[in-house]
């Protein structure tokens, strides 16, 4: 279970009764709606390089922000300043501005009958852990993290450092059509980047790892041994020349293309009509052996939330069934631009995993690289080359080349392309080497053809 918020300077019983007096007051100038969130954070961030401390820093931050609406009109303002005047003046100016702002007919609060309310019962997501490390011991842990990387090889030769970061917030809010919650959440990591080699012929690489729970994260050997695994595997890569091959996208850069699903089928993109998978609602847009899934309430993992940013209650569901698309990411504002109902994300999707009907459990990396037989192993993507309203995917790319399922050698300096929908319904295959390092998650994944662009 959670533990009970430690180090803040407020109480959530404070924040609750911050939301209620700036609500009367918004009502008081005579807004028809408002809604309202105070949050607080506060952290301890502690680099290394080279064996020896680089930065220290203390974080601590607070801030309140008010919507008010007349009508279809809504004015936002916020302050870090929580003295009475100055949340009555921050309260006026949303109000002011909303008295100047045009009328949207889609603008306004969720429906009240969305939303979480003080009885409401809501899961347990054991989402807070604080980390009571001081900067001697965090800077002992980022030194033991750098310190195993460069024991694990004498090809490491120098370092861009290592880092530990301990973070914690809570938060309040509440709207006039009932909604009411708060909670804490922490986050906290450790890091580092080794370089191998020397000169021209230097490869750098990096290694995390984060979680809710101190006790969770990795130990700060095994992220520098693997940190340095990777930079090593990347000495003497060169180039292959241009050819249509099929790729294995690494676990950790294939939840980019979940990543990419997300932004393709947002309300924001669909009702601008920016996006490759407009009106795809019902329809195939992955093989017929994938499934995603999105689940809100797994306990300490990094996409929980009992609500949305809006207050309206999270769920469970199957985003895409059997390849087919059953719904979309949607916001109050987005949904009644398109004439539906929120789907509950405001503020982003909550823990996606795509999966294959086709996965077995010893599905593991080697396995993929076997089933890939020749062709390119994607372990980094540079550059911002996708084109969400055409689909077009052109990324500078870096890994392994593959010949009968063995790596052969690194590859570097090179561009792989394609277009989503195509890759997306060319996947032929996904992993059970699912690695956890955000909320998207997914095993690595073979698209069974793209052009690559080298020498």
């Amino acid at each position: 279970m959670s533990q009970e918020p430690q180090g803040f300077a407020y109480s959530p019983q404070q924040f609750r009764e911050l939301i209620e007096e700036v609500l009367a007051e918004a009502k008081r100038l005579g807004a028809s709606d408002a809604g309202a969130e105070v949050s607080e954070g506060s952290g301890l961030s502690v680099s290394v390089r080279r064996g020896r401390l680089e930065n220290v820093e203390r974080n601590r931050d607070k801030s309140l922000g008010i919507s008010v609406y007349l009508g279809q009109r809504r004015g936002n303002a916020s302050t870090s300043d929580f003295s009475k005047q100055a949340l009555v003046d921050t309260v006026r100016a949303a109000y002011d501005i909303a008295r100047f702002t045009a009328e949207d007919e889609f603008a306004g609060l969720p429906d009240a009958d969305l939303l979480a309310r003080d009885d409401t019962p809501l899961p347990q997501l054991d989402l807070y852990h604080h980390w009571a490390v001081d900067p001697e011991q965090a800077a002992a842990l980022a030194l033991r993290c750098e310190q195993a990387a460069f024991d694990t090889d004498a090809r490491i030769t120098n370092s861009e450092g290592a880092g530990v970061s301990a973070q914690q917030s809570h938060f309040f809010a509440g709207n006039s059509r009932g909604f009411r919650g708060g909670y804490a959440s922490s986050r906290h990591s450790i890091s580092v980047a080794p370089i191998a080699g020397r000169g021209a012929a230097m490869e750098r690489d990096s290694w995390y790892s984060s979680m809710r729970d101190p006790a969770d994260v990795a130990s700060p050997e095994s992220v520098g041994r693997y940190a340095a695994e990777r930079a090593l595997a990347r000495l003497k890569a060169r180039k292959v020349k241009t050819a249509t091959v099929p790729v294995l996208f690494e676990a950790p850069v294939a939840a980019g293309l979940l990543g990419a699903l997300v932004q393709a089928t947002s309300g924001g993109a669909l009702y601008r009509r920016a996006t490759f998978l407009l009106d795809s609602l019902g329809k195939p847009v992955l093989p017929t052996h994938v499934d995603v899934l999105e689940d809100p309430h797994i306990p300490k993992a990094k996409g929980s939330t009992p609500f949305d940013d809006e207050g309206v209650l999270t769920q469970p569901r199957t985003l895409v069934d059997a390849g087919v698309l059953q719904g979309y990411f949607l916001t109050s504002y987005s949904a009644r631009k398109l004439g539906m109902k929120t789907t509950g994300h405001s503020g982003g999707s909550h823990n996606l995993f795509m999966r294959s009907r086709a996965t077995a459990p010893g599905d593991d990396l080697s396995t993929m690289l076997r089933r890939l037989g020749t062709g390119l192993f994607v372990t980094e993507l540079m550059g911002q080359g996708v084109n969400y309203v055409t689909g077009d995917y052109s990324r500078g790319a870096s890994g392994y080349w593959v010949e009968n399922g063995q790596i052969v050698h690194p590859v570097h300096e090179i561009t792989i392309a394609g277009n989503l929908m195509d890759m997306f319904k060319n996947i032929v295959g996904i992993g059970a080497d699912m690695y956890n390092l955000g909320g998207k998650n997914v095993g690595s994944v073979l698209v069974s053809e793209m052009k690559l662009a080298g020498a």
